[in-house]
């Protein structure tokens, strides 16, 4: 099959989300024999770049705003698309689905099939005119298309109740390894189940501050040893001020370490030797960071939302969302609990291994198409 993405940034991924869920299905897609072709961002992914292994990378402009910037694309990508013979065009995210009416009406034949990841009108940094946008685009996603996928079963209830749309669940996936080198994160000089790992995209909705926060108190109130670190992955958005309070709050803390955007082996080096991972945010997605996380053996502790005790189920911890005090005495709890804390993270890991991996995600991605 001759299959299109329309609506990441680009490709490689440089963090968690949307990208890194396309990368992993275009790579094993091209393995399996498909034509794979993903449009991307010349803000995002180097000009020169126009290949990346068998994935074909199609760089298209686009209108480089905060408001613009995924519009503008997905409408160019769309229009470019109607003249390439696609079998499959798939939409990733709502707002870029809100063009899915494109192949629809002009190519009829071509497959059209779009993934409901997150529903991108709750964020605060929307106006009402883009959220409405963003609502119409839901809206396309779950009516004008093939077929619908749904991340979890929270969006496919969405689907379901909002569109009659009975959306396939296919989640994201992991398949971060475990490694025993610690030769990249010695720069930061961290040690083996020394710190506490948070993973993820630092804006205001993934709760970050609430987290170093109770880090903070755990430090004050000496219920946490002097040579233990928290440790925060991940970069802001562009023009949020959100990283900057960040840093702010944890000015003169040696023991909170930001390290930007980490992947490949320094990423796995960072999952496979925390001795907890925490995911502070409530946003209602599954955390592709918490999938790998968990991967890796390591324990998660999430914020207690629908969509996180979907992945946890039994093995790992929760909070109360966006209380300080309730995360700050968790954290408490599991740091003098270090048995049980390995305990459950082995069992997480197994659990990834059996649901959760790329291959599997990818196969029936490619079983959706075939059936519609």
């Amino acid at each position: 099959m001759k299959i299109a993405f329309i609506g990441q940034k680009g490709l490689p991924a440089k963090d968690g989300g949307v990208e890194k869920h396309v990368e992993e299905l275009a790579e094993r897609m091209a393995q399996q024999g498909h034509e794979v072709f993903v449009y991307v961002r010349n803000n995002y992914t180097p000009k020169d770049l126009v290949a990346l292994g068998d994935i074909k990378l199609i760089h298209l402009p686009n209108l480089s705003t905060k408001h613009l910037d995924a519009i503008s694309h997905s409408f160019l990508a769309s229009v470019h698309g109607l003249f390439c013979n696609y079998d499959v065009v798939h939409y990733h995210g709502i707002g870029p689905a809100f063009f899915a009416w494109l192949p629809k009406f002009f190519k009829p034949k071509t497959i059209v099939v779009a993934t409901f990841h997150y529903q991108d009108y709750h964020h605060k940094k929307w106006g009402r005119f883009a959220k409405w946008c963003l609502r119409l685009g839901e809206m396309v996603a779950c009516t004008a298309t093939d077929q619908t996928i749904a991340v979890n079963k929270a969006l496919a209830l969405v689907a379901e109740k909002k569109y009659g749309r009975q959306a396939v669940i296919i989640p994201n996936g992991s398949d971060i390894s475990y490694s025993q080198d610690i030769e990249a994160i010695s720069q930061w000089d961290l040690k083996d189940k020394k710190y506490i790992l948070s993973v993820g995209r630092l804006i205001k909705q993934e709760g970050v501050h609430f987290l170093i926060d109770a880090f903070k108190q755990l430090e004050d109130t000496s219920k946490i040893s002097n040579n233990f670190k928290l440790v925060i992955v991940g970069e802001g958005l562009y023009g949020d001020d959100y990283v900057r309070y960040l840093r702010t709050i944890s000015e003169g803390r040696g023991n909170i370490i930001f390290v930007g955007s980490q992947k490949g082996e320094s990423l796995e080096q960072l999952f496979s030797h925390a001795y907890l991972f925490v995911q502070p945010s409530n946003s209602t997605k599954i955390s592709i960071a918490l999938l790998e996380a968990m991967s890796c053996a390591l324990t998660p502790l999430v914020a207690d939302i629908k969509e996180n005790r979907e992945v946890i189920e039994d093995d790992g911890f929760v909070f109360a969302a966006n209380s300080t005090l309730d995360l700050r005495d968790k954290l408490a709890f599991l740091l003098s609990r270090s048995d049980e804390v390995k305990r459950v993270g082995q069992r997480a890991r197994k659990k990834m291994e059996e649901k959760y991996s790329w291959d599997s995600i990818a196969k029936k991605t490619v079983k959706v198409y075939q059936e519609t």
